[in-house]
């Protein structure tokens, strides 16, 4: 298994990141398209059956790696002409014992030994609680 990491550039928490993709699944629907959340990004990932073999995209916000979404379908797509690819997410985000991660641009595969585990059912911090998890992550004590 084989996973993606991305930064996600604008939102300044999880629940930003939820709530941009519930608002572009709206609109997605608003318009007659299909009520699937994509992320686009400019090259299509080579290991694609890696990938769809459990794989999720892995999210950096604010310079923390802190939730995760499956993988469901990497589509090509063409753009004012231009390849492109779509990846099709689970809409749940699932939140992962947070840490530091530097800045890089477009995505990297992740490996599945490398990937962080899902928090614990029961643990996951509320809304604003993010700060606290970095804090209690980098302590050791998450």
């Amino acid at each position: 298994m084989l996973h993606l990491i991305k930064l996600s550039v604008g939102p300044e928490s999880l629940a930003d990141l939820q709530g941009w993709q519930q608002q572009r699944l709206a609109e997605r629907r608003q318009r007659g398209l299909p009520a699937e959340i994509n992320h686009i990004t400019r090259q299509m990932p080579k290991r694609t059956t890696e990938l769809l073999d459990g794989g999720s995209i892995y999210w950096v916000i604010k310079g923390w790696l802190c939730a995760r979404q499956p993988l469901l379908d990497l589509r090509a797509v063409t753009i004012d002409g231009v390849p492109h690819c779509a990846l099709v997410l689970a809409p749940e985000l699932v939140r992962v014992v947070p840490r530091r991660h530097r800045p890089f641009q477009g995505w990297r595969y992740l490996q599945a030994s490398d990937a962080p585990r899902d928090l614990p059912p029961g643990t996951e911090p509320g809304q604003g609680d993010e700060a606290l998890a970095r804090e209690l992550s980098a302590l050791g004590l998450l």
